[in-house]
């Protein structure tokens, strides 16, 4: 098995991990619903890890200028407020995305009708 978009690739988290999943869990379909399930959690927490990659890469780029012993005030707020904003837009996407999806299926059911 080849884990593609696991480590080293924070560009395309969404795109590369939905593109490659889905083709496998939609070609399980008479699959048994235990090992879909378990097949659905695992690419969850792959997704989830790739997410936690990119912010902690992201992050740290932003916010630590020398690497000590202690990290200062500075650095500290730096770091919320980057994870709070890295969290935010992820969210964001996420709810442009759901709603650009109903709004195309709902002018696919109009044009159907």
């Amino acid at each position: 098995r080849s884990r593609r978009g696991s480590a080293g690739n924070t560009g395309g988290t969404g795109s590369s991990g939905s593109g490659m999943d889905a083709p496998s869990a939609a070609g399980l379909g008479g699959a048994d619903p235990q090992l879909q399930r378990f097949i659905e959690v695992e690419t969850q927490k792959q997704r989830f890890q790739q997410l936690v990659h990119q912010m902690t890469e992201l992050c740290w780029e932003k916010c630590m200028d020398k690497p000590g012993p202690k990290l200062d005030s500075r650095a500290e707020t730096c770091f919320v407020n980057c994870v709070e904003r890295f969290i935010d837009t992820s969210q964001f996407i996420l709810n442009r995305l759901e709603q650009t999806q109903k709004s195309k299926s709902a002018f696919s059911e109009s044009l159907s009708d």
